[in-house]
């Protein structure tokens, strides 16, 4: 039988091409169905195989529908394959509304949950970090679950939010939070997305009005389906490790220097200990975390449904630090009436429990005496070792703190429970199918408790010390209720028309409670009550147009009346236009090469009261201290002073233009896009001084500046290998971008340092980028060494003051780059993640603050103080010119390439039947490649003060399906 077999076989060829533009397609696979036996073709899109008769090839390519063709004994087989119109279709959120991918007018990202980041992620923002041109995600510190720095394309303003609208299944969500939360987007476990969708310009943001000054990012959840239940488990364990320490001297180099210092007399010498201590590695340690997450999906009694339940437990390499939180969530989408209504019922809750470890333990391990033991028995101070004022039996003024007691003798904890529920209503009418009517309501609300107690062990200038206790209780409520109407309309398959027009309103309520036990015991108020309510209402339309899948038009107009603004000035209005031209869809584009090419131009304006108070234009008292009560005979009264009035405060408006090209080429083996644009902001609200006695303070908020962000982002994906085994996908993003003050009438002193009494080291000044350093400028040797006190006299008036500082760098990259690649063999998979930031500058105040001999001895002699390993190379003394603490050496080049994450898996298709399980094993902050020499070049702001370090973490996990 097995030579009849044999010449049973044929061999069949042929070529695949591409039906839109009958190029050859290299890299299809060919399989015979039912088995492993398969090619692919070749450059040419030829392929060649054996088969029997009766056999059937199956033709694949992504993102193309799959072919079936049965071998009936033909020697040759040519096939036409076309691009999957569901991927062609594919749907983009865009607020109130969605539309096909091909057919967007602005400048707008989308990635989905096979896109994200992987890895040990708690928040929701660390999945796109590094994906995106233009939007940089910067991690508050390194504690587990902490917050992160969201900035889409440069800073929108000086002293309101320049952070995005998060808008979590179409509700806006508010990113203030309550006490005790860490980050407000710990309300969704990362498992649960389903994409998250970046608008960045004024045409693509301007429905969203107001909130959407600075951007929005659009996460959708996993919704339930219409199929049979599938179960899905992840679990993963983690490692956290702290890579790096500040340079401070050690023991010896500290003895040697105190030894030899010339302040230093035998009372000084003999404060010295015995001991050799680390005090940044009695702080800090390897830390462990857990995720864990079960979801189902599927169809419950006729009705699509998705419910998912995930814990997670991380421990921070700050000892004491600890995150968890419980998520649960379920969708429900229910289709009735002949699917002429459409409901999507989703609610999710979250609790989460967090430990705060003491930060203030950061800084006094870089200060505290390294020849000191952690414990001494004759402490009053629970046997930790402290410094002792022999006139008082307390610690020094001023003395820094043992690091290990400020670890355990303080208890931080809080409790977060948040709900937030949204049911939104598509309504197709019976009686005139081409309109929807939506309503959408939900509630977002949060509420916490935590307190705060100090040991009465803690050490403490405080004589009569006797511990500590403060509590906190917050509730803050989100409503939303949004209505609107969809017209959709298509005449003869060329004019298409989508409309909307709606009505939206959103208040925003907060109620806290504070209790300071230590106000008590002195006699001051104790107990602060904290309420406030504002208000959003809004009326909203947009115009899509769409002439024969060539020609584009998006026009959009918002109205948005805030409560935050007086009445005169309360209604904001913000139009958008964009246009777009699909130029691959022209006749006389006869390229095959080139899949899609269309051309954008668009244009809009965005109010911002972001991060604005309350009531600032209504008369407002605050009631004195009970100290300082006023008497009138025998009696003592509260007295009641007057805020400042402000009653002139206007919408910051930014006014954006983008023009933008989006590609994919060569089957689109290659795609991307390009964004021109720039960005002026009127109205900006800044500090300003008001006329002696014309108002109840000596400085208001008021709109007296302007700005400019100019920019280009470049997006470019390119998948160089796909055959049967291989796959190979490169994505790599570049943003330029250039952000000045154009208008400001008073300069804006900013970032308050440690070193000295009250320094700033920023300023807010016209013709100069937000947060530039302004600082002396510092004199060298010839070897390159800094000299203390000498600083050039930029006003040649032989005098150095105020008068010569300058502007030297600012602390936002020029140049802001990711680049990501996917590597996958057979069941093999490998993800690497990487970023760049180029030009972006930080103030070391680590080592400017605390670098100088005399910082060593106290004059008191009653306590010793470590200092920065960098008076080894600077040599500087005296901390008493208060100018060197405002030295440009201090000013460091801070740019960066990371290696953020590598991945590797491996998964089992059928290990057991309909059961696919995946293992993998990742390292979060793998490497930094840098010349700033503090712990980590990534600062938010600029100002490098007792960081908490980011740790470098190894996870392994396992990914069930069944």
């Amino acid at each position: 039988m097995l030579p009849a077999t044999l010449m049973a076989q044929s061999t069949a060829k042929g070529i695949v091409t591409d039906k839109a533009n009958a190029m050859p397609m290299p890299g299809v696979n060919v399989i015979i169905k039912g088995t492993s036996r398969g090619t692919s073709t070749d450059f040419d899109g030829k392929y060649s195989i054996e088969l029997s008769e009766g056999e059937v090839l199956v033709f694949s390519y992504v993102g193309y529908t799959t072919q079936e063709i049965v071998f009936t004994g033909q020697t040759s087989i040519d096939v036409v394959i076309e691009e999957d119109a569901s991927i062609l279709d594919e749907v983009v959120l865009i607020g109130y509304g969605s539309t096909k991918k091909e057919d967007l007018t602005g400048a707008v990202d989308l990635l989905k949950a096979e896109d994200f980041n992987q890895g040990p992620l708690v928040s929701a923002q660390q999945l796109i970090s590094g994906k995106i041109a233009g939007v940089s995600v910067t991690s508050a510190s390194g504690a587990p679950g902490d917050g992160q720095n969201i900035i889409i394309r440069g800073n929108g303003s000086l002293t309101l939010s320049s952070n995005p609208l998060i808008v979590l299944d179409g509700i806006p969500l508010d990113n203030g939070g309550v006490g005790g939360s860490r980050n407000p987007l710990n309300v969704i476990n990362p498992n649960d997305i389903e994409s998250m969708t970046v608008l960045k310009d004024a045409s693509a943001t301007a429905i969203y009005g107001s909130r959407a000054a600075n951007g929005v990012i659009i996460i959708t959840s996993k919704k339930g389906k219409d199929t049979d239940f599938r179960f899905n488990l992840t679990s993963s364990t983690t490692v956290h490790t702290a890579i790096d320490r500040v340079n401070v001297l050690n023991a010896n180099q500290f003895r040697d220097i105190v030894t030899n210092h010339p302040n230093a007399d035998a009372t000084t010498i003999g404060l010295l200990g015995n001991s050799n201590t680390n005090w940044q590695d009695e702080i800090y340690q390897s830390a462990f975390g857990q995720d864990h997450s079960f979801s189902a999906l599927g169809n419950a009694f006729g009705v699509p449904m998705r419910a998912s339940l995930s814990h997670s437990d991380h421990d921070g390499t700050l000892i004491g630090d600890n995150f968890q939180r419980t998520t649960a969530s379920i969708n429900l989408s229910p289709k009735l009436f002949d699917d002429h209504l459409k409901l999507d019922i989703s609610a999710r809750g979250n609790y989460t429990e967090n430990t705060f470890a003491n930060r203030d333990a950061i800084g006094n391990a870089n200060t505290f005496d390294p020849t000191q033991s952690i414990f001494d028995a004759s402490s009053p101070y629970g046997g930790y070792f402290s410094w002792i004022d022999t006139a008082t039996g307390a610690q020094p003024n001023l003395a820094n703190t043992n690091p290990v007691a400020l670890i355990n003798l303080k208890d931080d904890t809080s409790e977060i429970r948040r709900y937030i529920v949204n049911l939104k209503a598509d309504y197709k009418l019976h009686f005139f199918p081409d309109i929807t009517a939506t309503v959408s309501t939900g509630i977002d609300e949060s509420n916490s408790n935590g307190r705060t107690i100090v040991s009465e062990f803690m050490p403490t200038s405080d004589p009569i010390w006797n511990g500590s206790r403060s509590t906190y209780s917050n509730t803050s409520t989100n409503k939303l209720f949004d209505a609107y109407l969809t017209y959709k309309k298509s005449l003869n398959d060329i004019h298409n028309i989508t409309a909307v027009a709606g009505y939206s309103y959103q208040s925003f309520e907060f109620d806290g409670y504070n209790y300071d036990s230590e106000a008590e015991e002195i006699g001051t108020d104790f107990e602060l009550i904290d309420k406030s309510k504002s208000v959003l209402l809004s009326y909203f339309g947009r115009l899509n147009y769409d002439y024969d899948g060539k020609y584009l038009l998006t026009a959009t107009l918002r109205a948005d009346a805030s409560s935050k603004l007086n009445p005169d000035d309360r209604w904001g209005y913000f139009p958008s236009l964009a246009l777009a031209w699909n130029i691959s869809n022209e006749d006389f584009l006869d390229n095959k090469n080139i899949n899609d090419l269309k051309l954008r131009v668009g244009y809009g304006q965005i109010g911002n009261i972001n991060g604005l108070g309350d009531y600032r234009f209504l008369t407002r008292y605050n009631g004195s201290l009970s100290s300082a009560n006023y008497q009138f005979g025998n009696s003592f009264y509260q007295t009641y002073r007057p805020e400042p009035l402000n009653t002139d405060l206007r919408w910051e408006v930014g006014s954006t233009l983008n023009v933008g090209i989006d590609y994919s080429l060569f089957n689109r083996r290659v795609s991307g896009s390009l964004n021109l644009y720039q960005k002026q902001t009127k109205d900006l609200i800044a500090f300003a001084s008001v006329d002696p006695f014309t108002n109840f303070g000596s400085e208001i908020d008021k709109n007296i500046g302007d700005m400019e962000n100019r920019g280009v982002e470049f997006e470019l994906n390119v998948i160089p290998v796909r055959t049967d085994d291989w796959e190979w996908s490169i994505s790599y993003n570049l943003a330029i971008n250039d952000n000045e003050i154009t208008n400001l009438p008073f300069d804006q002193a900013t970032g308050g340092i440690s070193g000295g009494n009250g320094n700033n080291v920023q300023i807010q000044t016209e013709g100069e980028a937000p947060y530039s350093f302004y600082v002396f400028q510092q004199v060298y040797d010839t070897a390159g060494k800094p000299i203390e006190g000498a600083f050039v006299d930029r006003n040649g008036d032989n005098v150095i003051n105020d008068e010569d500082k300058y502007i030297y760098k600012d602390p936002y990259a020029d140049v802001i780059m990711g680049l990501n690649t996917n590597l996958s063999y057979k069941k093999w998979d490998l993800a690497i993640v990487t970023r760049a930031n180029i030009g972006n500058y930080a103030y070391n105040d680590v080592s400017a603050g605390n670098s100088y001999l005399n910082g060593i001895v106290q004059s008191t002699n009653n306590y010793l103080t470590n200092i920065h390993s960098s008076y080894l190379e600077n040599g500087f003394v005296s901390q008493s010119n208060e100018n060197t603490f405002l030295s440009s050496h201090y000013i460091e080049e801070a740019s960066f390439f990371k290696i953020d994450n590598i991945t590797l898996g491996y998964t089992l298709d059928n290990a057991i039947k309909d059961v696919s399980l995946r293992f993998y094993g990742s390292v979060q902050n793998v490497a930094t490649i840098t010349d700033y020499k503090g712990l980590d070049p990534e600062i938010t702001g600029g100002i490098d003060s007792n960081f908490y370090p980011r740790p470098r973490s190894f996870v392994f996990g396992v990914n069930v399906d069944f």
